[in-house]
């Protein structure tokens, strides 16, 4: 099993800055990828990056050149720096670990309210 757990998220003024820390416990050698997605009400959970195994980086158009994703291996901790943020990012983040074929294992989530 593995659980993620995240931290750091916060309300933040329009323009400024967060971090958003993921750490995974448990069976690490079986995620294929870890993720960041976000939901704000009423829809849709989107991904908004993602770094594989081998650190390849993958991320949403709406957060290109605003958002990093990162890692620390040595303590299985998943970052997403957040830079001039948008009152359009507010929403919850949840961290997930991508396991191929053992699925998925969802963090609780973290609020990320970004005010105009």
């Amino acid at each position: 099993q593995v659980q993620p757990v995240e931290s750091g998220g916060g309300l933040v003024q329009a323009g400024g800055s967060l971090r958003l820390s993921c750490a995974a416990a448990g069976s690490i050698l079986t995620i294929n990828a870890m993720e960041w997605y976000r939901q704000a009400p009423g829809m849709e959970r989107e991904l908004v990056a993602r770094i594989t195994a081998n650190g390849r980086k993958t991320y949403a158009d709406s957060v290109k050149g605003r958002f990093t994703i990162s890692r620390d291996n040595a303590k299985n901790t998943v970052f997403l720096q957040m830079n001039s943020l948008k009152p359009e990012d507010t929403a919850v983040y949840y961290c997930n670990a991508d396991r191929g074929f053992y699925g998925n294992a969802w963090g609780q989530g973290t609020q990320v309210t970004v005010s105009s």
